[in-house]
């Protein structure tokens, strides 16, 4: 079943990459990000790796040549890089790199690299004949491309003839400056025509025009970056021999190249070119989307050659991604702190922004029904310096079939009561029926992770306001499915502080039953009941079937506890609570920690401080040991344990006659 799925994902992806990449090369009218072509590009990718052991759809450069223009073969073919997206795939592909050349005997411990911006513009390849221009073309489909010399050729930074006579076919990129941007799209507007979705578009389509005088009043601009082919170079000329050397010819000859490209010794110094730019990215007045990066080895760069589509010896490392497509699992209602709803959207995690994340606010039904939302969708979303990500679009192409349109309940457990919700006069949000649900649903939430219960470390009521705030978090079952990246962006929370709470709420799963029972709020189910009813059922399987008349007959129970307790487990709403919840944890039942049973049948009071033990510790020890623990003396106490400054309970014990120990006297006996 699960195979047939994903054949089924396999085709849909595939016709909806063909789709937008012909919108993208073809017509130069995205309907798409490039973010999102990209996320949706390189799942085709995985894809096709996970069920046909090969890349087809997914390794397609450029697009086909438009029957416009007249059609030129290239006599170097022309590639397009792969891509990461961290610094780890960087990592892996230095180390396959290196494997290659150490396997063909190279040396690699002076392996340098150029890194250069990645623009977002138009590959050009440019010709020179004798030095003088001959031809422009576009790459295509990277075997052969359309002849736009008559359009590059306004560019004003184009030479039309070289400084020396020499043959050079290099390459660069076509871009349009925000600032043409704005003002191109301010004159379609007042002309009613179209406006461009982004300067790289008005770019190609302002290179890909018939009549040059459009190109021309648009003002192109244009980086040269690479060479080709080059032959019949003069005396004194030296053929370049590394990367970093061919950039320097390019600019020695006059073409424009990027100021900002840098020789880096290490993968270090690439890292620390890509983390400058990466905030710096919207400084330039042209678009930057990653950083190139190329082995500068001219000599290793043809020995490590290509793959189907791509070189090996270069990659393209991406700025972290505003904008990224993942798979809705599920939609799930968040109670506020007033009672009003929101639905949350949990998402396949995805690395969005820099962050992996796993939710999503919808914001309101009106949203839902707008977007037409489904569990099942895959869906775009956007982080652009938002704390929670929104959902922007659904990727309909790839809807699985069978969907169903999301409706909200009219019933909410997180509600209280009977969990009736409300639509808000005039507003598109409904709220819980019963006013003060907001503020109960978050006191449970405290008591489940404060230390009597499941004792998340650093968990406390700030940090689960800040989560029920944000969106983060509904129900019990919410706080383990976060992620390090749905924290990071909240307020005052550090990278550190993130990975402390995941990894807090990660040591919790293992929980004893006992501690589970205080976790839930059932009503008058404290820490000595919930000790009582753990030992004697032994397991949640066996509380969850037991009858009122077997919880009664636990001695120390009384009625009102046992209906509490077996009403609790009867609720459906309860019961989904825990259905969504135990999947994530590792219950330890009563017999997994009991010790000897040297104080079996012997009850316990403390009272006053104890040098050695907390007051927890004891009680542990006596419960490990086979004994019980009460709060009050009574003829039935077995001893009171008496530390510094005891209370009143030392005076009772007295007076009834109970033995007294010292904390020495109490661990003898154990």
């Amino acid at each position: 079943m699960k195979d047939k799925v994903e054949r089924e994902r396999l085709k849909q992806l595939r016709e909806t990459v063909v789709h937008h990449r012909q919108r993208y090369h073809e017509a130069d009218a995205p309907e798409i990000s490039d973010e999102v072509y990209d996320a949706l590009l390189k799942e085709l990718r995985d894809l096709e790796l996970t069920l046909e052991g090969e890349v087809s759809a997914a390794d397609v450069v450029g697009g086909a040549v438009s029957e416009a223009f007249s059609k030129v073969r290239h006599r170097v073919k022309q590639w397009s890089f792969d891509n990461v997206f961290t610094n780890e795939e960087l990592q892996d592909w230095e180390d396959r790199l290196k494997r290659l050349l150490t396997e063909a005997d190279k040396d690699i411990k002076g392996l340098t690299y150029v890194a250069e911006h990645k623009i977002d513009g138009l590959k050009l390849i440019i010709e020179y004949k004798a030095g003088v221009l001959t031809r422009a073309t576009t790459r295509g489909d990277g075997e052969v491309g359309e002849d736009v010399t008559h359009t590059a050729g306004t560019i004003k930074t184009l030479l039309k003839t070289l400084p020396e006579p020499v043959d050079l076919i290099c390459v660069g990129e076509v871009w349009l400056s925000e600032k043409e941007f704005k003002r191109i799209n301010k004159q379609r507007e007042l002309s009613g025509e179209a406006l461009f979705a982004n300067p790289r578009n008005a770019a190609a389509g302002s290179l890909r025009q018939l009549d040059p005088s459009v190109a021309k009043e648009r003002n192109l601009s244009l980086t040269v970056y690479d060479i080709d082919l080059l032959e019949k170079l003069p005396a004194g000329i030296a053929t370049p021999k590394t990367q970093w050397e061919e950039l320097q010819l390019l600019k020695w000859f006059g073409l424009p190249t990027n100021p900002y490209s840098q020789l880096c010794n290490n993968l270090n110094a690439v890292q620390d070119f890509y983390d400058t730019w990466s905030t710096k990215r919207d400084q330039q007045e042209y678009g930057i989307d990653g950083v190139v990066i190329k082995v500068n080895d001219i000599s290793l760069q043809r020995l490590l050659g290509y793959t189907a589509k791509a070189p090996r010896f270069g990659m393209a490392y991406k700025f972290p991604a505003e904008e990224a497509t993942t798979v809705v699992e599920d939609i799930q209602l968040q109670v506020g702190r007033t009672g009003v709803i929101t639905p949350v959207a949990h998402l396949r995690p995805v690395l969005i922004d820099g962050s992996t994340v796993s939710r999503a606010t919808l914001h309101n039904e009106d949203n839902i029904n707008r977007l037409d939302v489904r569990i099942g969708d895959t869906v775009v979303l956007r982080k652009a310096g938002d704390i929670i990500p929104e959902i922007l679009s659904v990727v309909e192409s790839l809807r699985p079939a069978k969907t169903k349109p999301y409706s909200f309940p009219s019933k909410v457990s997180e509600c209280g009561g009977d969990g009736s919700i409300e639509r808000i006069p005039g507003e598109a949000a409904y709220r819980c029926v019963s006013k003060d649900s907001g503020a109960l649903h978050r006191q449970r939430l405290y008591y489940f992770v404060s230390k009597g219960a499941l004792n998340i470390d650093g968990v406390g009521p700030k940090l689960i306001d800040l989560f029920l705030d944000y969106g983060l978090i509904s129900t019990y079952a919410d706080l383990f499915t976060l992620t390090e990246g749905d924290l990071r962006d909240l307020p005052s929370f550090k990278d550190k502080a993130a990975s402390n709470v995941v990894r807090a709420i990660a040591n919790a799963r293992k929980v004893e039953l006992y501690r589970l029972l205080i976790g839930l709020s059932i009503d008058n189910i404290g820490e000595e009941t919930a000790r009582l009813i753990a030992e004697t059922f032994g397991s949640l399987a066996a509380i969850q079937k037991a009858s009122l008349a077997e919880v009664v007959a636990i001695h120390g129970v009384g009625e009102t506890v046992a209906e509490s307790l077996v009403s609790w487990f009867a609720d459906p709403n309860h019961q989904v609570v825990l259905k969504e919840l135990l999947p994530h944890l590792n219950i330890i039942n009563p017999e997994e920690v009991k010790g000897s049973a040297k104080l079996a049948g012997q009850s316990f009071v403390l009272t006053g401080s104890l040098e050695g033990l907390t007051r927890d510790e004891a009680k542990d020890l006596i419960r490990k040991n086979g004994g019980t623990v009460s709060s009050s003396v009574s003829k039935k106490t077995s001893y009171v344990i008496v530390g510094a400054e005891p209370g009143s309970k030392a005076a009772q014990a007295e007076k009834l006659a109970v033995p007294v120990l010292s904390e020495r006297e109490f661990l003898n006996l154990i």
